[in-house]
């Protein structure tokens, strides 16, 4: 059980390191054109699609969990309707957002405070990536089915070649053709497109075969685009709530000042990445829950869970030693100001905190996920992020930032609790009969 845990977590964990890299090269490139507004139009043109798609992370997520399913139960039909069902909707939400790509930049390039000059390289970034979408949303929908197919290999080679594509694209457009912010948009494109276009060639070579049981009529039955909209909708929701707790967890650290505001920043570099680590062992308990609950097979299902704990409590000590060890020298690799360093040494140890409170957290979404119990994944997600919000708004005063961090502690140790305590019910022989196993 273990190897095939790793066997999953690992290609799931290179593949969600290569993710920032995007980003990061983006802003490398456009660092050295010489203009600040460069970097400033790449930064808010990178986090109005960071918001945009995360709002459409249930492509990817309700895929997973109920491919699993039908791979469990040895559903060849049923893997091609989840399909299917994905790619149409992920198609008809790209279709809306190029149609809308107007207003949503209006509205969103007005709430956002830039300089004249930034916001006329952002909308000039924006105009470009925008025709990226269906392929973005697409290969969300592929990256779920792969996962949920048990084969966590192909996104990763597809993110690790998505990411060179999209260097050597950029510099060639921006350093060749001298097309600065519009040649690192178009960089983008070109991999996001090149991405989907390796998705299709691996499952045609892959899972081409799968094409004599694919069924138009079937995909779009009633009864089973309820369930998937179902599962989906659920998953939305919740993401809706992890937004605005992550939204306001930034937001309230700029309005203490430009210096609590790097902190908080910094030390939230230290939990992405332990989330990375954390989210691909989700990703194996998405593919590994979905499985066995799709096969009725609860003593593995059982296994599988336990061992998963196993490894979410070993990476969770391996975190707290590492960052209690080299966290500070981690920071002065981010930053070289001192002040801020400084000052990130009176919050930092909520940062050692992070992956004792947090791990079950991540486990139990991928669990959840593959068994698509998403109602649980919502409640649990709406209690944690109340009592985020009413903890800090209660609370704050003199000491703001110590209270905020307090409240996002609570939040993840909440979200692993509740999961814990409802997850118990989902493996239980009763509900497996009821709910799964007609």
């Amino acid at each position: 059980m273990n190897r095939r845990i790793l066997q999953l977590a690992i290609p799931s964990i290179i593949s969600n390191i290569t993710v920032p890299l995007l980003g990061l090269v983006d802003v490398t490139i456009v660092g050295h054109l010489g203009a600040p507004a460069y970097i400033g139009a790449i930064a808010i043109g990178g986090l109005l699609f960071n918001i945009l798609y995360w709002n459409f992370g249930f492509l990817r997520m309700g895929t997973s969990g109920l491919t699993s399913q039908a791979y469990g139960r040895k559903d060849a039909a049923g893997e091609m309707h989840v399909l299917v069902q994905a790619i149409s909707v992920a198609l008809l939400s790209a279709t809306g957002i190029l149609v809308l790509q107007y207003p949503i930049g209006r509205l969103a390039f007005g709430l956002l405070d830039t300089s004249v000059e930034v916001e006329q390289y952002a909308v000039s970034y924006f105009r470009i990536c925008v025709w990226g979408a269906p392929a973005v949303l697409s290969m969300y929908c592929f990256k779920g089915w792969f996962i949920g197919m048990q084969n966590s290999r192909f996104p990763m080679y597809i993110a690790i070649v998505v990411n060179i594509i999209n260097i050597l694209c950029s510099l060639c457009f921006v350093f060749v053709l001298e097309m600065k912010v519009e040649g690192v948009a178009l960089g983008t494109v070109v991999a996001e497109w090149s991405g989907l276009g390796m998705a299709l060639i691996f499952w045609k070579k892959k899972y081409g075969f799968l094409r004599s049981r694919l069924s138009f009529r079937s995909s779009f039955h009633l009864g089973a685009m309820r369930h998937f909209f179902v599962v989906n909708r659920d998953i939305f929701l919740r993401t809706l709530c992890l937004i605005a707790v992550t939204t306001i967890f930034t937001s309230t650290g700029a309005r203490q000042g430009d210096v609590i505001l790097a902190v908080n920043t910094l030390l939230m570099q230290l939990f992405t990445l332990f989330s990375y680590i954390m989210d691909g062992f989700a990703y194996a308990g998405e593919a590994l829950a979905g499985r066995y609950i799709g096969a009725c097979d609860l003593v593995h299902l059982r296994q599988a869970v336990r061992n998963l704990f196993i490894w979410g409590i070993s990476m969770a000590l391996f975190f707290t030693v590492l960052y209690g060890i080299g966290g500070q020298r981690f920071l002065e690799i981010l930053t070289n100001e001192q002040n801020v360093i400084q000052a990130a040494g009176e919050y930092f140890y909520w940062v050692l905190a992070i992956p004792l409170v947090g791990f079950a957290a991540f486990l139990w979404d991928g669990i959840l996920i593959g068994a698509t119990a998403t109602r649980l994944m919502l409640l649990a997600m709406v209690v944690s992020a109340t009592a985020f919000f009413l903890i800090y708004y209660l609370f704050s005063g003199a000491t703001d930032n110590h209270i905020l961090w307090l409240a996002f502690l609570v939040y993840l140790f909440l979200r692993g609790v509740m999961m814990t305590i409802g997850g118990q019910r989902i493996f239980s022989n009763q509900y497996l009969k009821k709910e799964r196993c007609h």
